[in-house]
């Protein structure tokens, strides 16, 4: 629904990371010491307009730094790629060449790009520094721990570095690609939309529009398998529509809802949606312990002004009938709800769970 895009706040604040979440973070080998922060980036002389190979306008812009700078920031940032990849190993940093610096003012968190190659065979890869948002970096470590995805990420102080997340950005796959797709293959894309719509709202990722994924093609040997995976996560338990956690009432992905819709009959969507929530569930169990602590820091914090929570809480209880809902008081204890909510269910539907239960309670 196209009304569901002006639900979604256009300027989101930086939100800073408490001394809790900083511990969480230190304890689980997300913080290192750094040779730059982002602040030293954005020292550039000048700019010149990013377009691509059609000619349009990307919104980056190349940067470039006085001469005296340049060398000592290139070095910095081969350090910074070594340590996010190799540990801090600089035994490669005499193979790594700073291809660009590319910036862009549209987004909250004003990204750096940096194309980083290896001379010996000219592979390349991108990473991205990042003014540090504590609501951003909750939904990394969140994609970590309950989606099929992992995510490698470091933050220092004001400065966030995160990995790149290959794939076909989901505006151009659906713009240029779909269409061409077999029916075989838009029957693949249609089960991973509906989970992948499932995954965002129990665990509260907002702002799902086509160009805050990508889609990602894994050639299998009969098949292609495809997978939607999030790149931004800027809007994690920060708005109070429920519906802006759904990508399907976001208007850019609206052919592919329309496609959805006309493939899969609804107790096939069904199906998925509950295979998506059983998935979820399970990995939400066996990262039971980490899980607890990154929640404990989030009922402790604030990401989100306190009517968005009232609105999502009842928002979420009127949809749910759970009273834990209505009880909660920050983003943390909502998306606790969320979560708990899905666990129990799991688990009183799941039959290997419910006969594990049965023997329990009649062993001697």
């Amino acid at each position: 629904m196209p009304s569901q895009n002006k639900l979604i706040s256009k300027k989101k604040p930086t939100y800073p990371i408490t001394d809790r979440f900083l511990k969480y973070l230190t304890r689980h080998g997300r913080t290192i010491k750094i040779p730059i922060y982002y602040d030293d980036l954005l020292r550039f002389q000048g700019s010149v307009s990013v377009y691509d190979k059609n000619g349009k306008d990307t919104l980056w812009v190349r940067v470039y730094y006085s001469e005296f700078e340049t060398e000592e920031i290139n070095e910095s940032l081969k350090k910074v790629y070594s340590i996010l990849h190799s540990d801090g190993n600089e035994t490669i940093l005499p193979f790594l060449n700073i291809d660009s610096v590319d910036y862009c003012t549209f987004g909250n968190s004003k990204p750096f790009r940096i194309k980083v190659r290896n001379i010996l065979n000219d592979n390349y890869l991108y990473i991205y520094i990042k003014k540090a948002d504590a609501s951003r970096i909750y939904g990394l470590e969140l994609e970590d721990l309950l989606s099929p995805n992992h995510i490698n990420f470091l933050v220092r102080k004001n400065t966030l570095i995160e990995e790149h997340i290959s794939g076909i950005p989901g505006d151009e796959f659906i713009n240029n690609h779909l269409d061409e797709c077999s029916k075989r293959d838009k029957l693949e894309i249609a089960k991973e939309f509906v989970k992948f719509n499932e995954r965002c709202f129990i665990r509260l990722l907002g702002d799902m529009r086509s160009y805050n994924y990508v889609m990602v093609l894994t050639h299998d040997f009969d098949r292609i398998q495809y997978r939607i995976r999030a790149i931004d996560f800027d809007q994690q338990s920060y708005e109070g529509n429920a519906k802006v956690y759904k990508p399907q009432f976001l208007k850019e992905n609206n052919k592919l809802v329309e496609m959805t819709m006309e493939l899969l009959q609804q107790t096939s969507i069904d199906q998925y949606i509950s295979e998506e929530r059983s998935l979820l569930a399970k990995r939400a169990t066996n990262e039971k312990k980490r899980l607890k602590a990154l929640l404990n820091c989030m009922k402790e914090d604030s990401i989100s002004p306190p009517e968005k929570i009232e609105e999502l809480k009842m928002d979420l209880f009127e949809l749910t009938g759970d009273v834990n809902f209505k009880k909660a008081n920050n983003m943390g204890q909502v998306l606790e709800s969320a979560l708990a909510f899905v666990i129990r269910n799991y688990k009183n539907v799941n039959p290997y769970i419910i006969r594990r239960k049965r023997q329990q309670r009649t062993q001697p």
